[in-house]
């Protein structure tokens, strides 16, 4: 069995050996967990971004950057693949574990999720499981946890404190924005599974999105960074899976009944209540699909340039 923890913290390692090289700062508490902040009191780059989003993902996925256009604008672009979709989104990637302890608050992705089983059901439904004795955690968070908020994280995975290493960085940073937007696969899959599809059929995910500007601050990045995916990202799976064609309409976001503006724009006129907003918006803008066992090929959605520039700010 893969072990996403045990990936995660070969790349976890690189970030606390050469914290100058990536623009991070590592901490080791005194109950012997480690931090690495990658944006709260640091700059981080797109080096700490791209490293902060594959220990995301469990290590089983790999992230590319290059430069593209959204109509005659030139916009840094995320590249993303994975050859393990269902285990690397859902199993590690996915934002499934709400880390709060007194004034703490953080939204906590990646493989110590696995061992967590952070929610148990996704991991019924992907049949995978993580056993490994050091635990990896992603933490979506404007400050950095405590000794505390460790050890109520290493409890929960089932390992000794000093076993657990975390990752921190805001949303409004530039490791936030790389990451977020690094998540264009996984909206696909999540999406799919939360239709009700087995998501262990997808062999193969392949995405890419705008990287959204860093905005001041929490709440206008969380808008600008969902919106890279929803209005811009361009996903393309693989799978064996003939009743695929059963799903194809509900997957892309211009299905859903929130398309058609910033999502900060919603999320405002929500009163930023998150349970007000129809959550099949959390999709990408368009979808390719090969289906291995009839040799067919599926496309459904678009690219929306126009909603995408104007949550960025250049319209």
């Amino acid at each position: 069995m893969l072990s996403v923890n045990e990936f995660a913290l070969e790349i976890f390692d690189y970030l606390a050996d050469e914290p100058e090289q990536y623009n991070v700062v590592y901490h080791e508490l005194d109950n012997g967990a480690r931090i690495v902040d990658c944006g709260v009191s640091t700059r981080g780059g797109y080096a700490a971004g791209r490293a902060f989003t594959e220990i995301c993902m469990g290590g089983l996925g790999e992230v590319n950057f290059r430069m593209g256009k959204v109509n005659e604008f030139p916009i840094p672009f995320i590249d993303v693949f994975t050859d393990f979709p269902s285990i690397a989104c859902l199993g590690s990637q996915k934002a499934g574990w709400t880390i709060k302890h007194n004034n703490y608050f953080a939204m906590g992705s990646g493989p110590a999720r696995a061992l967590a089983l952070k929610p148990k059901h996704t991991f019924e439904v992907i049949d995978y499981q993580d056993e490994y004795e050091a635990a990896v955690i992603a933490l979506e968070s404007d400050h950095l946890p405590n000794g505390v908020v460790m050890e109520k994280i290493a409890e929960e995975c089932g390992v000794d404190v000093a076993n657990v290493s975390a990752v921190v960085a805001p949303t409004a940073s530039l490791v936030g924005s790389v990451q977020v937007a690094g998540r264009c696969v996984e909206t696909a899959i999540y999406k799919l599974n939360e239709l009700g599809f087995d998501t262990r059929k997808i062999t193969a995910g392949m995405g890419s999105a705008p990287l959204p500007p860093v905005k001041k601050d929490a709440t206008q990045a969380m808008g600008t960074t969902n919106d890279a995916t929803i209005y811009h990202g361009q996903i393309m799976l693989t799978m064996k899976a003939p009743e695929i064609k059963e799903y194809l309409e509900k997957i892309p976001s211009n299905k859903s009944k929130g398309y058609g503006k910033p999502f900060y724009e919603t999320f405002k006129e929500a009163k930023f209540d998150f349970y007000q907003i129809d959550t099949s918006l959390f999709s990408p803008a368009e979808v390719i699909i090969n289906e291995l066992t009839d040799g067919i090929m599926y496309h459904v959605g678009k690219v929306n340039p126009e909603v995408t520039l104007k949550s960025f700010g250049l319209l």
